[in-house]
């Protein structure tokens, strides 16, 4: 008996360290940007031990059984050897896997990196063949030590007891007995919470928590929660919610401020991937993106903007639907929902405009057709619709600055029609792997906007000689931001986008301090167009008179942030309260994020 305990006792500590190692590991690989110290690593170790010890009992559940079963009869060899090797497989890939994707995604591994298997080609565009290739051997590295860590303390004996029946009994007995424990360490105890991510976050500073959650429990955990899923978030009693929100969102535009010259512009709107205030004279970056910050001043500039969320996906629906971001939910792979929002392209169709949407990538990447079709778009120029020799321009697809063209192409196409149209247009050059036509910098983050920027401008200085110029307004604003050094989710920098409005139909050069979300853009151009929005029930007019309560709401995985002028602060789902909170409004500001994040819930599973 003493032999069989000492094994699995072996068996699960040495589990424990596996995931202790890898904790270490994470934050070693992922540490640029993040300064820590090795009383942070300690600190990471002890808040994170309790999901690690929950999680290495789930591990343990089958070696225990097979323990039992030992008693009393032969284990074959080859069970024990195979569960290890299952087991040094999976850590293997899910330490490799949130190690190598946090620097991209800023959050923990779980299930949502599940839904890009369907579309691997763009799920692969950001690396390289060889940054795939080490991973493979790292991944294949990482499993061989650890299954040789485990057959060296393997958990089941081969041949079962030959002690007496009444030995055998009391052994059986005592695992017996040992199972409420067992499923009490896996549970976290006895009180009404159970074990979860949350239970680990003790830090402000959100790197330092991520690093002590264990993947594979994230992992595990997350396995229903995928990007159709719908939390029922329920924060206040639906009454206060609705009240609440009803006072944010005023539905009709009142004394307007007008920044255009025609209530019936040609409108372009381009979704500048990632293009985050970071890499703009907005946060006091000015040699990155000189031209943007050019027509900043030549144009209207909303120098109080923030994204709605850290995706594509969301981003787009947020700015064309005027819909708010959900932290683990997307709206665009719900056809079934999208399709009933509200649409620029819908609205302005209405209106007797012609509607198109320009994009390099793939268009059947996360439902994107799906919605742009649904929301009112009638005609969609992608990256099957351009040249083999342009598709291959970039690893996304085609290249910004053929893009730019085609949109220009467009342009002049409708001018010669007589015909109002509105284009939608989503860049994709700035995006890992950032494989752009020139270097002006060393690093290539920047490098990447600075060629952006430099399309923009060529885009805009030819526009300027074209008769399309007198009647267009061209929207420029990004899709969302990204994590950049040491701009993370908790920096007040990191969902800070510019918004930008140029084009002769711009009465004059204006700087707007609102703060506001990239969600207001619809009912703003709807209210200076002189069209109503009641059916953008979150989107509110940051020109109108009404607009009192000026807040952003922004979300990211199981979090929310909420800024204003006097602050910011940042709710954690994960860990069920505030991590951060500045300005004297702080407590105020996370209510208001949870009432637009309950109401929001509510009205998309009423949506039908």
């Amino acid at each position: 008996m003493r032999c069989r305990v000492n094994r699995l006792l072996r068996f699960y500590l040495l589990t424990v360290l596996v995931f202790v190692v890898a904790k270490v590991a994470f934050m070693l690989f992922n540490g640029e940007g993040h300064e820590f110290s090795v009383a942070d690593v300690g600190q990471v170790i002890w808040h994170g031990l309790s999901l690690d010890l929950s999680t290495a009992l789930y591990i343990l559940i089958l070696p225990f059984l097979l323990t039992i079963i030992s008693v009393w009869t032969r284990v074959p060899r080859w069970i024990p050897a195979v569960y290890d090797a299952v087991v040094a497989t999976l850590f293997a890939l899910a330490f490799v896997a949130d190690t190598s994707l946090y620097p991209f995604w800023g959050f923990k591994l779980d299930a949502s990196c599940l839904q890009y298997l369907s579309t691997p080609t763009e799920a692969m565009a950001s690396v390289s063949v060889w940054y795939l290739l080490l991973r493979g051997l790292a991944v294949a590295l990482v499993a061989a030590v650890i299954y040789w860590c485990y057959r060296r303390v393997t958990s089941v004996g081969e041949r079962g007891s030959r002690d007496a029946l009444k030995n055998k009994l009391a052994e059986t007995a005592f695992y017996l007995l040992a199972m409420p424990l067992m499923v009490i360490g896996i549970r976290g105890g006895l009180d009404e919470s159970t074990t979860n991510v949350g239970q680990v976050y003790y830090s402000p500073r959100q790197f330092l928590n991520h690093a002590a959650v264990n993947p594979v429990f994230s992992f595990l955990s997350s396995m229903e929660k995928t990007a159709t899923y719908m939390p029922d978030y329920q924060f206040m009693d639906d009454s206060e919610c609705e009240r609440l929100v009803a006072s944010l969102y005023p539905t009709e535009s009142r004394d307007i401020d007008t920044l255009l010259t025609t209530l019936r512009p040609n409108i372009v709107v381009i979704l500048m991937e990632s293009c985050g205030a970071i890499f703009t004279g907005l946060e006091g970056r000015a040699d990155v993106m000189p031209r943007l910050d050019r027509l900043m001043h030549e144009g209207v500039s909303f120098d109080s903007c923030y994204a709605n969320s850290w995706r594509t996906d969301r981003g787009t629906v947020c700015t064309y639907s005027g819909y708010p971001s959900f932290p683990v939910s997307s709206v665009m792979k719900m056809p079934s929902k999208s399709h009933l929002l509200p649409g620029l392209a819908r609205t302005l169709s209405a209106e007797g405009y012609q509607t198109s949407y320009v994009y390099g990538g793939d268009i059947n990447f996360t439902n994107m057709r799906s919605y742009l079709i649904g929301t009112g778009f009638e005609r969609l120029t992608w990256k099957k619709d351009f040249s083999s020799d342009e598709q291959q321009t970039a690893e996304w697809g085609v290249r910004d600055d053929i893009t730019f063209g085609e949109v220009a192409r467009q342009i002049t196409t409708y001018t010669d029609q007589h015909s109002p149209f509105f284009i939608g247009f989503s860049t994709l050059s700035s995006h890992e792997p950032w494989d752009v036509p020139l270097k002006q910098f060393d690093d290539e983050v920047l490098n990447s906007f600075f060629y952006l920027d430099r399309c923009v401008g060529r885009f805009i200085d030819g526009l300027r000689k074209m008769p399309a110029w007198e009647n267009l307004l061209v929207i420029l604003l990004p899709d969302h931001s990204i994590d950049y050094r040491e701009v993370g989710v908790e920096d007040p920098r990191h969902n800070h986008i510019p918004m930008v409005w140029t084009g002769g139909a711009v009465k004059t050069a204006r700087r707007i301090k609102q703060v506001c979300n990239q969600s207001d853009l619809p009912a703003t151009l709807l209210g200076q167009m002189g069209v109503p929005h009641a059916d953008y029930r979150y989107s509110r007019d940051v020109m109108s008179g009404n607009y009192k309560r000026r807040v952003a709401v922004h979300t990211y995985n199981n979090g929310i942030a909420v800024t204003d002028s006097t602050g910011r602060a940042i709710f954690d789902l994960n860990a069920n309260r505030m991590i951060q909170g500045s300005g004297p409004a702080a407590e105020e500001l996370i209510h208001i994020g949870k009432a637009v994040l309950q109401s929001a819930a509510s009205d998309l599973r009423n949506l039908q």
